[in-house]
């Protein structure tokens, strides 16, 4: 019963809303801004390149802190510690205090990585910064860098593909108006 206490509080974690609280606190409604996303790219799209640096910060630190304490709890436990991140990821993407209707989980999914493989995290990264700067395309970095990471898992840590698998599932789904745009080229740049 208390493994599954702890799985809620997982998802409560990834659930905090934490770009949406920080903007409110200096007075902009981020649903009402961009996509209306709650996510750090949204935030990035008020200009203040600062607060979306934060807002990536902490939607990465609930995954990290989501997995790094499962991992205090049930040590090697792989099926609870990747558990704990595809949970984290879920809160963020679908958190209960705003119906459902939350982030894509890009930030929250590198927060899980740098704790379960540091290695991939970083090709994570460097793959969305690479292509992001390349393309302007805030979407197609994340489709680019969590579908490397999936690949590249397949070969580096195979306990971790089945992990990455199902959170690029859910990455994927999130962005399907986005894949709609980009395919359309009606996707919006990074200027």
């Amino acid at each position: 019963m208390g493994k599954y206490i702890v799985f809620i509080l997982f998802y409560i974690l990834g659930s905090i809303p934490f770009s949406l609280i920080i903007t409110r606190i200096k007075g902009v409604n981020l649903r009402e801004v961009g996509s209306g996303n709650i996510g750090a790219t949204n935030v990035a799209r008020t200009g203040n390149k600062l607060l979306a640096a934060l807002a990536l910060l902490l939607d990465s630190f609930k995954g990290l802190i989501a997995v790094y304490i499962a991992q205090q709890f049930f040590y090697s436990d792989g099926f609870y510690i990747f558990a704990s991140a595809i949970l984290a990821v879920l809160g963020h993407m679908f958190p209960v205090w705003l119906k459902f209707n939350g982030g894509k989980g890009v930030a929250t999914t590198l927060g899980v990585l740098i704790v379960l493989n540091i290695h991939v995290a970083l090709m994570f990264m460097f793959v969305w910064l690479a292509v992001f700067f390349t393309f302007r395309y805030s979407s197609l970095a994340s489709l680019a860098s969590i579908t490397v990471v999936v690949v590249s898992s397949f070969f580096l840590q195979k306990d971790l593909f089945s992990t990455l698998l199902i959170v690029a599932i859910l990455i994927f789904f999130k962005h399907y108006k986005n894949i709609a745009n980009l395919l359309q080229g009606k996707e919006h740049k990074f200027l």
